[in-house]
């Protein structure tokens, strides 16, 4: 063999994989996730300074991780209902009910136990967190009849609950905001396990329980396959009803406890406020990632940095002076783009201009 080819074959491999590495579909949203992390770097003092105090690790990374957390759960239940040609716009009204019934439930009243007086739970509080996932899971169960049963467009389907669940919730706390003052519900959302905020293993917890099932089981590939040909998935034997009727429920699932997380930050429930707009949130960090708006191709990861993209986003627009008004133009633009990206006619166009 000629040892002028040996070269130039290594070249070509190496040249093919930068190829393969840059078409990797999580090449885009950890591109932007570290561009906006060199904007903070340069422009934000001390954005990656971290510090403990009280055993517990501070700072501007810290804070961006435990504010996304809700929205990565709302993202991973997000993943599954797109990847089956589906979308849920009431996950912000189930967000607001779950934290509504567990703070009404919770509440807390002051006692006074050998001369020092503490609030307790007006109901133990598993149950309470029993009874705002059980409202949650009411909420997916509503959705998936809808979508599964009878077979309602999935976005008209969940603007019912979207609409109706945001009332509901406004009745259960009467259109005020509910105290909690029961300090062990506050752990939840604002605790700390291991110096981390207690709710980013929560997320990780629900992202590696996913995870595992998607890769040790079938439910991957038949929520992929539904997702492509729902009429072909059911000729091959695929209960399709049962699989979507299964993401709509494991969607509210995350929201409600997302909105458990919520209430348990703010110790409150505010039934006007929380969870608003998250399902928009929630939609954009899954195509950030990857996730095809046309069904079939999804990716967990991808919606778990897609939702770090959109909470640094923020963080970056409110800690340069930036009006917050400016967050929701910045987010449509990021929406038109992804949109763009996605669009095989958009696509074409521009092969053909280089062409």
């Amino acid at each position: 063999m000629d040892s002028k080819l040996i070269p130039d074959a290594a070249t070509h491999a190496g040249g093919a994989g930068w190829t393969a590495l840059l078409r990797h579909p999580l090449v885009r949203p950890l591109a932007a996730l570290a561009l906006l992390l060199l904007i903070d770097f340069l422009l934000v003092p001390g954005f990656f300074r971290l510090e403990i105090k009280d055993g517990h690790l501070y700072g501007a990374l810290i804070d961006i991780v435990n504010r996304a957390a809700p929205l990565m759960l709302a993202a991973l239940g997000m993943t599954l209902v797109i990847a089956t040609r589906g979308v849920d716009i009431s996950v912000g009204a189930v967000v607001a009910i779950s934290g509504a019934v567990a703070a009404i439930l919770i509440g807390g009243k002051m006692v006074v136990v050998n001369g020092v007086p503490e609030y307790v739970s007006n109901v133990p509080m598993v149950w309470a967190l029993a009874a705002a996932m059980g409202a949650a899971l009411l909420c997916g169960a509503w959705n998936g009849v809808l979508v599964a049963g009878l077979g309602l467009q999935p976005i008209i389907a969940t603007l019912i609950l979207m609409v109706a669940g945001r009332g509901l919730a406004q009745l259960l706390t009467d259109g005020q905001i509910v105290t909690v003052y029961y300090k062990p519900f506050f752990f939840l959302g604002g605790g700390y396990l291991f110096g981390l905020p207690f709710s980013l293993f929560i997320a990780l917890g629900m992202f590696l329980l996913l995870a595992l099932l998607m890769k040790k089981t079938a439910l991957g590939l038949f929520i992929e396959s539904v997702g492509i040909n729902p009429v072909a998935s059911r000729l091959a034997g695929i209960r399709t009803a049962a699989l979507i009727f299964f993401v709509y429920m494991f969607c509210s699932a995350c929201a409600g406890l997302a909105g458990l997380m919520i209430a348990s930050n703010i110790k409150s429930a505010d039934a006007n406020n929380a969870g608003l707009l998250l399902e928009l949130d929630a939609i954009l960090a899954v195509t950030l990632g990857g996730t095809s708006l046309a069904g079939g191709k999804f990716s967990l990861v991808g919606s778990v940095i897609g939702a770090l993209i959109i909470q640094t986003l923020t963080y970056t627009i409110y800690s340069l002076g930036v009006p917050p008004e400016v967050n929701m133009v910045v987010k449509s633009i990021v929406v038109f783009l992804v949109c763009l990206s996605q669009s095989p006619q958009f696509r074409r166009m521009l092969r053909m201009s280089r062409s």
